[in-house]
């Protein structure tokens, strides 16, 4: 799986919160790579650094400390307006959904294609609904997310994020406010879909059930990543 190029890669990054004497060290020396196709699963205690390292990946903070790479490009001392460039490149699926209640699931993720200013009307259409039947959505279509469960709205999430075959998505607490039955399902489609879109998975989660589809799992504490340990499972 190594002999590809990293879609992260992570050294010896540090970052603080705060300034002058309240300033504090939020992360400590963290080093860490992701290739294409993988799903990494980070854990650890709420507090301990898991949502900053997220949102420094993904481009939402800059780097203070040290490197980070994303597809080769280095984000220490990058401009913001690199930084927007780069998030165009990342599939971010949250806790809650983030749908608009005003528009249709296909609309929702027709929004995130038409980001691209070179795709038409008709191919946006075409592409949302393809990949909301990729999710099991495709007699949803054209519901409004007030009328879907919590388990079809986290899909339709999964499938704004997923819609432009992102390099790589960035998922905080994806499973939280599911059931057992609707979070095991939501996972296993970004699990089907990552191998099959090559697309780098992180995902945060305090969720035990749904670790056994990491590739890898990295726990963080007190602002380290304690040594990752590679699944169990056979790949």
């Amino acid at each position: 799986m190594n002999n590809k190029e990293p879609i992260i890669s992570i050294s010896n990054i540090n970052h603080y919160y705060g300034r002058g004497s309240l300033r504090k060290q939020i992360l400590f020396d963290i080093n860490l790579e992701i290739y294409p196709g993988e799903i990494v699963i980070m854990t650890g205690p709420s507090g301990s650094g898991k949502t900053t390292l997220l949102s420094l990946i993904g481009g939402l903070r800059s780097v203070q400390e040290g490197s980070l790479k994303f597809l080769g490009n280095e984000l220490y001392g990058a401009s913001q307006h690199k930084l927007v460039q780069l998030r165009r490149n990342i599939g971010y699926i949250f806790q809650a959904h983030n749908l608009l209640g005003f528009l249709t699931a296909r609309q929702n993720v027709q929004m995130a294609v038409e980001l691209n200013h070179y795709v038409s009307q008709q191919e946006a259409i075409h592409k949302s609904e393809n990949m909301l039947k990729a999710v099991g959505l495709q007699e949803r279509v054209n519901y409004y997310p007030d009328n879907l469960s919590g388990g079809q709205k986290q899909r339709i999430a999964i499938a704004r994020a997923l819609v432009n075959h992102p390099p790589l998505v960035l998922a905080d607490e994806p499973t939280a406010a599911l059931d057992k039955q609707s979070g095991r399902d939501v996972v296993e489609i970004m699990q089907r879909l990552a191998k099959e879109q090559e697309t780098a998975i992180l995902l945060v989660t305090h969720d035990n059930r749904i670790l056994d589809i990491a590739d890898r799992i990295v726990e963080m504490e007190d602002g380290l990543l304690t040594r990752d340990a590679q699944n169990k499972r056979d790949h």
